[in-house]
C-alpha cells in the first residue's frame, strides 16, 4: 500500500482549498492501493524558511523541520492542492516545497488546482519546474477546478463535476502505477 499525502497548499483565512483538499480526499480514501494523509500547511504553520543548513545534507536544527521532514519522508506519492496567486503557487508552499529535499525525491506528484477561470493553470506548471528541482516526477494528470466557487454548497463543501470526478480517479490510477514503481526503485537502491 502506498502512502499518498494530500497537501494543501494556501494558508490564507477563508481558503477554498480545504474544501477541494476534503473533496478529493474523500475519494482518494475509498481507494485500497492508498493510506492517506492529510499535510495542511496552515496546521504545521511552518516560519519562513530558517535552517542554517541547505535541505540536501538533511542536518535540521528546528523541531518544526524535523517534524516536516518526519512527515513528507514516509511519503510515497504527492497531490498538491494548490490556487494560484499572482501566476504561481501560493508562497506557504513555496516556502514548505524549499524547506526540504531528500525526502521529496523520487516520487510522483500531481496537483489539484482551483481558482478563477484559470483553474490555477499557471501555478500547476510553477509547482511543476519545483518539482522537477526537487526530483519528483510530477505527472501529467491532475485535477482542474476553475471557478471553483460556483461548486461549493452553502455550508462551503466543495462538489465536482463529472469531468473533475473522472479525472480524480484518473490521477489516484496514475500515482498508483508510478507511485508502486517509484517505491520500488527507492526500496531496491537502499
Amino acid at each position: 500500500m502506498l502512502t499518498l499525502q494530500i497537501i494543501i497548499g494556501s494558508v490564507r483565512q477563508g481558503r477554498g482549498g480545504l474544501a477541494v483538499a476534503e473533496w478529493f480526499e474523500a475519494i482518494a480514501r475509498k481507494d485500497p492501493r492508498f493510506n492517506v494523509e492529510r499535510v495542511d500547511l496552515a496546521e504545521l504553520a511552518l516560519p519562513v524558511m530558517d535552517e542554517p543548513n541547505h535541505p540536501r545534507l538533511q542536518r535540521y536544527t528546528h523541531a518544526h523541520t524535523k517534524r516536516f521532514s518526519e512527515i513528507i519522508a514516509r511519503g510515497d506519492a504527492y497531490v498538491f492542492v494548490t490556487t494560484e496567486y499572482n501566476y504561481a503557487i501560493p508562497g506557504a508552499l513555496k516556502n514548505a516545497l524549499d524547506y526540504l529535499g531528500p525526502e521529496w525525491a523520487g516520487k510522483p506528484m500531481c496537483a489539484v488546482a482551483y481558482g478563477g477561470v484559470s483553474g490555477a493553470a499557471r501555478a500547476v506548471e510553477d509547482l511543476r519546474r519545483i518539482a522537477v528541482a526537487l526530483r519528483m516526477v510530477p505527472l501529467v494528470e491532475g485535477v482542474v477546478c476553475p471557478l471553483y466557487a460556483r461548486q461549493r454548497d452553502d455550508e462551503g463543501r466543495f462538489h465536482g463535476n463529472l469531468i473533475q470526478i473522472e479525472a480524480a480517479a484518473e490521477t489516484l490510477d496514475t500515482l498508483a502505477d508510478m507511485g508502486a514503481t517509484l517505491k520500488a526503485r527507492r526500496l531496491a537502491a537502499n
